[in-house]
């Protein structure tokens, strides 16, 4: 078995694999496609169901149709996971008691498996008073810290990693906070961010005009709408983000215009959803479809991509009925627009089968036409759908007015306003991380090859990451079929020697034709200019794109995939370690924890280097012997993280996460979940006890002095940030 089949196999198993204490487990890829196309076809009338299931079957069997991962993990299996991928979340409501409802809703829906994203625009600014109780709000960005802390330890109770977008309006008081807060290693790393960007916005930065702040129809302050846009570029170049979503644009192509208003999006970007949206995904993997490939005629074989489209659709829309949904909010907005995301995969792949390279002019026009082609029958599919189960509830005539239908052919539109539509939306272009690994490492989504052969760190299921070495999909056949004759460099582009215009040229040409957006990554070398990197956004604006994300190598940011260096390089599990010095100053912290008769006692040693301490080793110890051996075993393994050096902050980050199933404790104001966290919390304090100027933002000034106490949760962390007294543990400020 060769490596790729060997790694499809191990994602199918870690991810998708039925596999119950009592009862027969899928033994194969075949069998998972045969749960879930039995599952599936239960929504089908009950002498149609085997038919529908032999089709439904047959389409993802050799992996021709991907459904997305939720529909492969859980259809079928009984267990209480919905089978959509993400949500938005409903309007969170600008009081206490409606921001920790809408908490606790996201919360339910994570613990099902959704990924959720939220508008914060709707809570008041920092500092603008609350009345009624005599205080200063503490703005979105504290709240954002719940729904942070929320998703980590949800994360903890599976495997999945938790997913969220949190959105902020370019016009709301705090947005400069929002752009900024990335900056900061330690704050919301569960979320992605996005601004949403108005044509308002957009029309002041091209006069280079005044840009006003405003809430609730108070304007707070006005600044120039350049200034504010080199801010959200600047963070976006030092650290991947915010993206940016063009949120008039969204809403004035939406086919549901006339019964929703979009303000958020789901996590990856691919669909921008109303309050209680759900994102149903699922892609037709062209690679698969390519005849004869590297061949001079090859091609998408043209009457395979129009059954198989139609199948996906039909198999989409029997999901909305046979899924779980975490909210009955969710339920009843899915089901009265039943809206799909049908999509593709491997385009990269297949552009390279045929002789294309991504992002020349032949490529643009070779993907446009097999897009177009989907669409088509997309809609046909569901206007036959809707003779004969009946239009989606919400369908309008209306929408034979909206962009997306205006544009298509007169037979379909001729058989739209006859029939209606049964899916209110119907393509979106999502990522396909790990079902692109499952296919055989085919291009992911829309996205160019990343690279030919790298490193994938993988994800276990004990938290841990591995790596592991990938070959692209369309180099396996091209070894498989040409030997060892050179591939072509002109064909055989990547990520990594694209340009950003390539990138948006073949975004903005998929997006005319896809109803929802498109999740798209455009890469930036990191020596690009501050200049050039700033108009990739205004161009994707002036090209049509709903939205762009960049990346740009940076020290702030990881990633999942690496390209394998010729240079040999260090093995971190042999690196020499810091030899101690025989004397070490240390700080020594004690913790009273509630289910002990005895105080912990944590001991932290550092090393002087180069003028600056530096954590060398650590120890914990107690009277109390049911701690002594794991007390003992993670001294150990910390002291020798401490000693190879480099970025610590990880640390106390993994031991906050750690929840104790018997419960938590309330510490100086401030619930902890376990004896593990508190000792985290005593590492993150010990490795930040004060603020350097050097690591402040620009133009802010703060006294380097100890932290006092928050008049808010009691912690010891607060400074002083412009004019301002921020707790560094909870968010609370105050100003004057």
């Amino acid at each position: 078995m060769d490596f790729e089949v060997a790694l499809a196999e191990e994602i199918w198993t870690l991810k998708y694999r039925y596999s119950p204490p009592e009862g027969e487990p899928d033994r194969d890829f075949a069998g998972t496609a045969s749960r879930v196309a039995r599952a599936v076809a239960q929504a089908e009338k009950e002498g149609e169901r085997n038919e529908w299931r032999a089709r439904f079957f047959e389409a993802m069997e050799d992996l021709r149709f991907i459904p997305a991962g939720r529909i492969m993990a859980g259809a079928g299996t009984g267990r209480s996971v919905t089978l959509f991928n993400c949500f938005v979340m409903g309007t969170i409501p600008d009081s206490l008691d409606g921001i920790f409802e809408q908490l606790g809703e996201a919360a339910l829906t994570m613990q099902q498996g959704g990924g959720v994203g939220m508008d914060f625009s709707t809570i008041r600014p920092r500092g603008s008073p609350v009345r009624g109780v005599g205080a200063d709000a503490s703005g979105p960005l504290s709240f954002m810290d719940c729904w942070d802390s929320m998703c980590r330890t949800v994360q903890s109770a599976g495997q999945r990693r938790g997913a969220m977008m949190g959105c902020m309006r370019i016009d709301h008081p705090d947005i400069e906070d929002f752009i900024d807060i990335k900056r900061d290693p330690a704050r919301l790393r569960n979320f992605n961010l996005s601004v949403l960007v108005t044509d308002a916005f957009m029309t002041a930065l091209g006069a280079d005009a005044e840009w006003p702040l405003s809430f609730g129809g108070e304007t707070y302050c006005t600044l120039r709408a350049r200034e504010l846009w080199d801010r959200l570029m600047r963070a976006t170049y030092d650290c991947a983000e915010p993206g940016v979503i063009f949120v008039d644009r969204v809403n004035q192509q939406n086919n549901l215009a006339h019964c929703e208003t979009i303000s958020a999006s789901n996590p990856c970007g691919e669909q921008m959803l109303p309050s209680y949206g759900a994102c149903l995904l699922g892609s037709i993997n062209l690679a698969r479809l390519v005849e004869r490939p590297f061949e001079n005629d090859a091609d998408v074989a043209e009457e395979e991509l129009v059954d198989l489209t139609r199948t996906a659709i039909r198999f989409l829309d029997d999901v909305i009925d046979v899924s779980r949904y975490p909210l009955e909010q969710q339920e009843e907005e899915a089901k009265a627009k039943r809206r799909i995301g049908l999509g593709i995969t491997g385009l990269a792949d297949a552009l390279l089968f045929c002789g294309l390279s991504y992002g020349s002019a032949r490529a643009v026009e070779r993907t446009q036409r097999w897009l177009q082609i989907i669409k088509r029958e997309a809609y046909r599919a569901s206007a036959l759908l809707a003779a004969e189960k009946g239009p989606f509830p919400l369908y309008d005539e209306c929408m034979l007015q909206t962009p997306n239908l205006i544009a298509l052919d007169d037979e379909t539109r001729s058989l739209v306003a006859a029939h209606g539509l049964r899916n209110g939306c119907l393509t979106s272009i999502a990522p396909t991380g790990t079902t692109s690994l499952l296919a055989g490492n085919v291009s992911s989504g829309i996205e160019p090859v990343f690279a030919y052969s790298y490193e994938r760190r993988i994800r276990q299921a004990d938290g841990t990451n591995r790596q592991e070495p990938v070959e692209d999909y369309a180099m396996q056949v091209w070894r498989r079929l040409k030997g060892d004759e050179a591939a072509p460099e002109e064909w055989f582009v990547s990520a990594q020697t694209l340009t950003p215009s390539d990138h948006l040229t073949m975004q903005a040409a998929a997006q005319a034709l896809v109803d929802s957006s498109i999740s798209k990554t455009v890469n930036c070398p990191e020596d690009i200019s501050f200049e050039h990197f700033a108009n990739i956004y205004t161009e994707g604006y002036h090209l049509g794109c709903k939205g762009l994300t960049t990346y740009r190598p940076n020290a702030v940011t990881g990633s999942i995939l690496s390209v394998k260096e010729d240079k040999p390089q260090a093995d971190p599990v042999r690196a020499p370690l810091t030899p101690r010095e025989e004397t070490l100053h240390g700080t020594t912290y004690k913790l009273k924890w509630p289910d002990s008769a005895h105080a912990v006692y944590v001991t932290i040693n550092d090393l002087d280097q180069d003028g600056a301490k530096r954590p060398f080793e650590i120890f914990v110890n107690s009277k109390n012997m049911e701690h002594y051996a794991w007390t003992l075993g993670l001294t150990r393994m910390i002291s020798a993280v401490f000693r190879r050096g480099g970025d610590l902050s990880f640390v106390p980050e993994e031991l906050k996460a750690v929840f104790d199933p018997r419960g938590g404790a309330w510490m100086q104001g401030r619930y902890v979940p376990s004896l593990l966290a508190a000792i985290g919390g005593v590492i993150e304090r010990h490795l930040e006890p004060e603020l350097e100027l050097g690591s402040l933002p620009d133009k802010t000034e703060a006294a380097v002095r100890p932290y006092k106490s928050c008049n808010s949760c009691g912690a010891p962390a607060v400074i002083r940030l412009e004019g301002c007294d921020k707790c560094l543990e909870c968010g609370y400020s105050k100003c004057g």
